[in-house]
């Protein structure tokens, strides 16, 4: 195996492996150790070139060091990519190469799940290191984060709600949920379950219909949901998705959804200030599935009371935020950010 650092500035270690054998083509990001080690899942993904897929590791591993400090986790942010179609490339030998691309690291960077990786994979993967979570119940891990930061997801459109309207009441709320996979569909089950309106859209269409059929919520394609008047525009897919193609058509009051990297660009932050689009800032709402992985680290072990107890500080959290964005009159998203550096800030002056 082939493994590169790549110098990045702001950031600790980020590293390339390419494995002639098993096909694997792979980066790991890692942002910051301040708080802990890097924690962040693997993304699986057929990006169209390396730097594609830099950009988009980078990004995310920023992002979960914002994360793990405003949800106060105790861990630091990462982030790994392999580039390649998961229906094409999946193989045992890719993953214990990535085992042992990710065990090179000694402990710097702890992977979970994320993007078209599931425990099965990471089973395969811990073979080759122990630097894995989010395993099975069954094998001491704390199982599928989705529930966890769907339950998140749902706990901040209630505060987003009561910040913006004055009650956090759902029943007759209208959510317009993109993308319904793991995440999205459980989501959607608490909206409904809580007396909202949904309307949801994905890529596939089978995940639409079984949500039709069970649930009774609306359908609309994936790219003209951006564009139905609603109380609160949930993305739970990939990123990127508020920009200037499509902010334009934003008709939502709300944005808050489990997807990461909402903005295209920081800028559009300012575009939904601006125009009195209260934003739940991605990392700060989408949480709840970090929060439960990193209980597998808290004395004694796995608990998921104590996760749901610190998932259910998300709320608060979302507030704290936008009072900053209130008081100063500055962007969700650049009040997440300051409040995210001044803990990672503190902490280092404590060092």
């Amino acid at each position: 195996m082939e493994i590169t650092d790549l110098p990045v500035a702001g950031y600790e270690r980020v590293v390339r492996a390419k494995d002639k054998e098993s096909g694997l083509h792979a980066l790991v990001a890692i942002h910051d150790t301040t708080l802990g080690p890097a924690l962040g899942g693997m993304r699986m993904w057929p990006y169209g070139s390396e730097d594609e897929a830099l950009t988009d590791v980078l990004r995310l591993a920023r992002g979960m060091t914002f994360k793990s400090a405003v949800a106060h986790t105790g861990l630091g942010g990462g982030k790994s990519v392999v580039i390649g179609d998961p229906r094409a490339v999946k193989s045992e030998k890719l993953f214990l190469a990535m085992g042992r691309f990710i065990d090179s690291l000694g402990g710097r960077y702890i992977t979970a799940e994320d993007v078209n990786i599931g425990i099965g994979d990471l089973e395969v993967v811990r073979r080759s290191t122990r630097w894995v979570s989010g395993l099975a119940r069954e094998d001491g891990g704390s199982g599928n984060p989705s529930p966890y930061t769907a339950y998140g997801v749902f706990l901040g459109i209630r505060a987003a709600c009561g910040w913006h309207f004055g009650t956090d009441e759902l029943r007759g709320r209208h959510v317009a949920v993109q993308g319904v996979g793991a995440v999205g569909s459980a989501l959607v089950e608490r909206l409904v379950k809580a007396g909202a309106r949904v309307t949801v859209a994905d890529a596939r269409e089978d995940r639409v219909k079984a949500l039709v059929d069970k649930l009774g919520v609306a359908a609309a394609g994936v790219d003209e949901i951006i564009g139905i008047a609603c109380d609160v525009f949930a993305p739970c897919a990939l990123g990127a998705v508020l920009n200037d193609k499509t902010l334009p058509n934003l008709r939502a009051k709300i944005i808050a959804g489990a997807a990461n990297n909402v903005l295209h660009e920081s800028r559009h932050g300012r575009v939904l200030f601006e125009r009195g689009v209260l934003y739940a800032p991605d990392y700060v709402i989408n949480a709840g599935g970090i929060v439960n992985v990193a209980v597998e680290f808290a004395p004694g072990g796995y608990v998921e009371a104590e996760s749901l107890r610190r998932i259910e500080r998300i709320p608060e959290a979302l507030r704290q935020v936008w009072s900053i964005s209130s008081e100063e009159k500055i962007p969700a998203s650049d009040a997440a950010d300051r409040l995210a550096m001044n803990i990672v800030a503190e902490a280092k002056a404590r060092a």
